[in-house]
């Protein structure tokens, strides 16, 4: 694909206009594509499978094929999630042919990094980004499980089904474990919140790359502080408790995210 977008030569000529806005749902142009797409893909035993995962009653005059593939909207992309998280369901070629059919289609949807399900279309540049960041966590022993928390993390924002209030917990989880051994090795109860505390008590002690002023750890540090006094749900208390917002675990991510790369790349360091 080329990454300028196409349009019809009546645009180009200028004699019609042409709505680059992505599609959410299921669009009618797409519609019999995808209906397609679920026949010769999924078999009827998988078909069975799936049905039942989403709780779908069966219905006496259809075999269970028809009976997904006549679903609306989300629904009808909740079948192909369900299809692509079976590792042995869908074929690379299969996998490939979707992604091409939702990206010409202008569909708001793609095929996730993993290929196991889907994920709101993001920006190519800052989806590669948040990739490297979670392959570098990965192979950093001393990041714990910090790739595993930025993925679920991103996977809980910008799936076809997201969970704000899992997202914003695992992308504070993400730093915890990308900074723990920076900044509070020695605290096997480190959480966020004490490692604030430790980079506001003695700042002189660590080191950004980017250096703004006497305290170097003043941006990163602002940075965690928004990432913890944002999270809305972390306690209960008298007043109602409030869930994180789609917008504020989707700025926790990307926030997460480059704590994460900095702390692993060695951007943030603690001096001897």
């Amino acid at each position: 694909m080329t990454s300028t977008p196409w349009h019809p030569l009546s645009v180009r000529l200028g004699h019609a206009d042409f709505d680059d806005t992505l599609y959410e749902g299921v669009p009618d142009h797409l519609r019999d594509v995808l209906e397609r797409w679920v026949h010769d893909t999924v078999n009827a035993a998988r078909a069975e499978i799936i049905r039942m995962r989403l709780r779908i009653p069966a219905h006496p005059q259809m075999n269970d094929l028809y009976v997904l593939t006549s679903l609306n909207d989300f629904a009808l992309l909740d079948v192909i999630d369900a299809a692509l998280s079976e590792p042995h369901t869908v074929d690379h070629y299969a996998r490939q042919a979707l992604d091409t059919y939702l990206e010409v289609a202008g569909s708001a949807y793609h095929i996730n990094a993993m290929r196991d399900g889907l994920e709101m279309r993001v920006d190519p540049t800052v989806t590669s980004a948040v990739r490297e960041t979670v392959t570098e966590a990965a192979n950093t022993t001393t990041a714990g499980s910090a790739a595993e928390h930025l993925t679920a993390a991103w996977t809980a924002v910008y799936g076809l089904d997201p969970d704000p209030s899992v997202s914003y917990s695992n992308s504070i989880k993400a730093v915890e474990c990308a900074a723990h051994a920076v900044v509070q090795p020695n605290h096997t109860k480190a959480t966020l919140g004490t490692m604030l505390g430790e980079l506001k008590s003695v700042p002189h002690k660590f080191a950004f790359t980017v250096a703004t002023g006497p305290d170097q750890i003043a941006v990163p540090r602002a940075m965690m502080q928004l990432l913890w006094d944002g999270q809305t749900s972390r306690h209960g208390k008298q007043t109602p408790t409030r869930p994180e917002t789609l917008n504020e675990a989707r700025v926790a991510v990307h926030t997460a995210a480059t704590l994460v790369q900095w702390f692993v790349s060695g951007a943030i360091t603690r001096l001897p």
